[in-house]
């Protein structure tokens, strides 16, 4: 599974990311293209630095002011909402949710100008420059391919689609199509997940050893909220998965999951790892460094969000946050005066607002965007890898998974087991092999 560029260490700041890689072809329509397969770089001047989309306002006269519509007005799509409406020179024109009465609500308290019950909508809107995609998941493919079709830059929460042939498909269809695709994983624009991924590139702590992450909810989901859901790998544990390969800088090798319920025992009749409600996945990566994962449904103490890293001069390590940093003390309890966070939209405010502004840069800027789809791919193999692993007990390579891909061109992807190839067919082993070059590829 080499799917991206190697984060080189160097000492202090002289770290550089290589562009070696090259695509290649998954069907003989498949170009060739150097391309750059990990996500930039956080380095401490891009934290530290003010964005270019908050310019003075002689400045804003001469940017691109970014017009964009959200799918899905939902949890999650208000949250976006709420994001871009705090990113400087980017404004929502149009909103659409298949309850209307959603959709005018989101419209009337985040200053938007038109809504809609038809996603299409906003897809076709002819003022619209970027579409977030915020709906169910089951629609995130259909609606890509519908946007790449009308030549709209896309915002997707993940995942990309809900099985692998759909995300190939879907990615290709904005690569073909020259307009640029966003994985929305906001774990990665997270202060302290990038201060950890700072101290990696700066070789504060030297050379990885170990990676640990920890995920806990502060309370299970629905039934209905799992059934269906993919399981508590595709669902929960994706974010760290990605966040593994994240700080580790490298490609990961195969995995190790297991998976159990404890909290609730109605889940326990689903299929597959719907029936977790507690996992753990080792994942191995090269030179030996091996990255450690715990996920459960529930913490009776709040919204349980760590990371940790062993190097060879040094570790760091993150804290959960907390709405303040008022403490008590007293004869028998010192400690924070209030509960860590206890759900994620309030955890990761920030987080989402900073991935939007990362996004609209690259719009206005016409920079690689910092999270692709690629990256979007990388994660679900992840995920589809653990379930394979705790279904079966064993390691799983994640070449495994990318073999079953079958391609017949970049728009048309099935899964097939290995045995009904068709004669001749070499099934692909990199992920890179099954995507033609993105927009931002071919212009490097």
């Amino acid at each position: 599974f080499r799917f991206g560029v190697k984060l080189k260490r160097k000492p202090l700041d002289a770290m550089k990311l290589g562009k070696s890689f090259s695509f290649l072809a998954a069907a003989a329509v498949f170009a060739l293209s150097d391309v750059t397969g990990f996500s930039p770089s956080f380095s401490r001047s891009h934290v530290a630095s003010k964005s270019s989309l908050h310019m003075t306002a002689k400045e804003s006269k001469n940017v691109k002011e970014i017009k964009v519509g959200v799918i899905g007005c939902g949890r999650i799509g208000l949250v976006h909402l709420g994001a871009i409406n705090k990113a400087p020179n980017v404004r929502p024109v149009i909103v659409s949710n298949p309850t209307v009465s959603k959709a005018e609500k989101a419209a009337a308290e985040f200053g938007v100008p038109r809504f809609t019950s038809d996603a299409m909508d906003v897809i076709t809107d002819p003022d619209v420059d970027a579409v977030w995609i915020c709906s169910p998941s089951q629609y995130h493919a259909e609606q890509i391919k519908a946007c790449a079709a009308n030549g709209k830059h896309v915002f997707c929460e993940k995942p990309l689609a809900t099985d692998l042939a759909e995300t190939v498909e879907a990615i290709n269809s904005c690569n073909v199509a020259g307009v640029k695709l966003m994985t929305g994983l906001q774990r990665r624009f997270d202060p302290n997940f990038r201060r950890v991924r700072n101290a990696i590139e700066e070789n504060e702590v030297g050379d990885t050893i170990m990676i640990k992450l920890c995920s806990r909810d502060p309370s299970p989901p629905p039934f209905e909220y799992v059934k269906g859901g993919g399981g508590i790998f595709a669902d929960m544990a994706v974010h760290d998965l990605d966040m593994t390969r994240f700080l580790a800088g490298e490609d990961p090798i195969d995995i190790l999951a297991i998976g159990s319920c404890h909290i609730d025992k109605s889940i326990e009749k689903l299929d597959g790892s719907e029936k977790f409600d507690t996992a753990s996945c080792i994942v191995r990566y090269p030179n030996g460094v091996q990255a450690m994962i715990d996920v459960c449904r529930q913490s009776s103490y709040g919204y349980d969000q760590r990371a940790e890293v062993l190097g060879t001069s040094g570790m760091i390590a993150t804290d959960n946050v907390y709405p303040n940093t008022a403490k008590i003390y007293k004869n028998q309890f010192t400690g924070n005066a209030d509960m860590p966070y206890d759900f994620f939209l309030s955890r990761y405010n920030e987080a989402y607002v900073s991935e939007t502004i990362a996004f609209c840069e690259s719009l206005v800027n016409d920079t690689p965007v910092p999270c692709s789809g690629q990256d979007g791919l990388a994660a679900l193999i992840m995920a589809l890898s653990a379930d394979i692993s705790a279904a079966e007990g064993r390691w799983v390579k994640f070449k495994e998974v990318v073999e079953s891909v079958y391609c017949k061109d970049p728009l048309n992807c099935e899964i097939l087991p290995m045995e009904v190839f068709p004669d001749g067919f070499k099934p692909a082993a990199d992920p890179k092999e099954l995507l033609i070059p993105a927009v931002d590829e071919v212009k490097a």
